[in-house]
């Protein structure tokens, strides 16, 4: 299946983790209008733990791959929104992430210290573990090294073995269900572009579109269920159509 993944499944199964709750509280720009950024304060809140464990789960395979990427990225966008100072947030996200994508030795350490961090908040521990194994599965298969990971982070939260399974069961169900791309013609026209763009035409219209759908760590959108299976449709349609387009295009 490959790059085939698409962030529209993954985004309904977030969704669908979280569907009794319409917003999210738990992270906003009036919780944090007085933070003061810095690269230790980021480091040693819970989002700069959660940044980190991201990190070494998108390395676990010993690279971090087009998709893992594109997800983290607008991971990135989604938190830096929320403090005073968006890009420079962003700028330490990726510095943290960069230092601690390498280092799988302090993976359980820090694994405890996010649990600890968020042990009364339930919400936040499915959040948190919803999409790891979201990255996890983003390039369409779960690796021996991947699923080790999720098991030591679950442990150290104190996760729900069965929320877990559950969680993981959907994933793997609906990677099941992914129904083959139409014609490149088709491609063309669901992204919205014509074969005469260059391909950052292109890239920047899927991107577009992607962002529509993806499931944001910060909130939810509270739309309806049937609302979002629809969204993890066209978005199933936007991601193959962009892998297609690429692949016709190398």
């Amino acid at each position: 299946m490959g790059n085939l993944i698409v962030l529209g499944i993954l985004g309904y199964l977030f969704y669908s983790v979280f569907k009794s709750y319409n917003r999210y509280t738990h992270y906003s720009q009036q919780a944090f209008k007085d933070f003061s950024v810095s690269h230790d304060a980021l480091r040693e809140s819970d989002l700069g733990l959660f940044v980190a464990l991201v990190a070494k789960l998108a390395k676990a395979d010993g690279k971090v791959d087009k998709l893992e990427a594109e997800l983290v990225g607008l991971l990135f966008d989604d938190i830096s929104k929320i403090f005073p100072e968006p890009q420079k947030t962003k700028d330490i996200l990726k510095d943290i992430f960069n230092q601690e994508k390498d280092d799988f030795s302090n993976l359980e350490s820090i694994a405890r210290r996010l649990g600890n961090a968020v042990k009364k908040d339930k919400a936040k521990q499915q959040q948190f573990m919803g999409f790891l194994i979201q990255l996890a599965f983003i390039d369409g298969n779960v690796s021996q090294s991947e699923e080790n990971m999720l098991q030591i982070i679950a442990e150290a939260f104190d996760f729900d073995p069965s929320n877990y399974h559950a969680i993981f069961d959907q994933f793997e169900q609906m990677m099941q269900n992914i129904t083959p791309q139409a014609t490149l013609d088709d491609a063309y026209k669901i992204l919205g572009v014509s074969k005469t763009d260059d391909i950052n035409t292109i890239k920047k219209a899927y991107r577009k579109l992607v962002r529509q759908y993806h499931p944001d760590i910060i909130k939810s959108q509270g739309q309806s269920e049937a609302y979002m299976k629809e969204a993890t449709a066209k978005t199933q349609e936007i991601n193959k159509a962009y892998e297609m387009i690429k692949e016709h295009r190398k």
